[in-house]
């Protein structure tokens, strides 16, 4: 009797690593096992990036916080108006933010800095990100919209619609 059981007990363990073995737990059928993945955490391949959010009014860009580590970070700028459409743009540079070369409409020729991003012009009321990969160093940021009033040409970073952003 203790042999059939033992007997039994043994039949049963291997059919189960048989089992197994032969079992699929993936989700695309190549043989190798599925990782479950955790949203919102960074797992350091391509996971979610530290979010700057960034205030957009007249005349001024407000990051929150003004620094962030190397790697990708995604940046929310809300236009806070109250009447401008804004926009963000982002600048690698040494210059202080108020010492970059401008156009004699007083925006900011693109051709001429090192641009990494933007997010073109959007409503006051309105909430956009966008998502780089940085280096560590000095940056700013900028809104260049150039409108015509009256006649009159405003310039939204003459107008102070610029800061300093450091990457470590």
């Amino acid at each position: 009797m203790r042999a059939l059981t033992l007997g039994l007990i043994l039949s049963m363990a291997v059919a189960g690593m048989l089992a197994a073995a032969c079992g699929d737990d993936d989700d695309d059928g190549d043989g190798t096992p599925s990782i479950p993945t955790v949203v919102g955490v960074d797992d350091g391949a391509g996971g979610s990036a530290p979010t700057i959010d960034v205030t957009l009014k007249e005349f001024e860009v407000l990051p929150e916080p003004d620094s962030a580590a190397a790697g990708s970070v995604t940046l929310r700028a809300t236009n806070d108006g109250p009447a401008d459409e804004h926009e963000l743009v982002i600048i690698k540079t040494d210059l202080a933010p108020d010492a970059l070369p401008t156009a004699d409409d007083g925006s900011v020729p693109e051709d001429e800095v090192d641009i990494i991003d933007e997010i073109e012009p959007f409503a006051v009321g309105e909430t956009q990100e966008v998502t780089v990969d940085l280096e560590a160093g000095s940056y700013v940021l900028i809104c260049n919209i150039v409108e015509t009033e009256g006649g009159a040409s405003e310039a939204h970073y003459q107008l102070g619609m610029r800061t300093a952003f450091t990457v470590e």
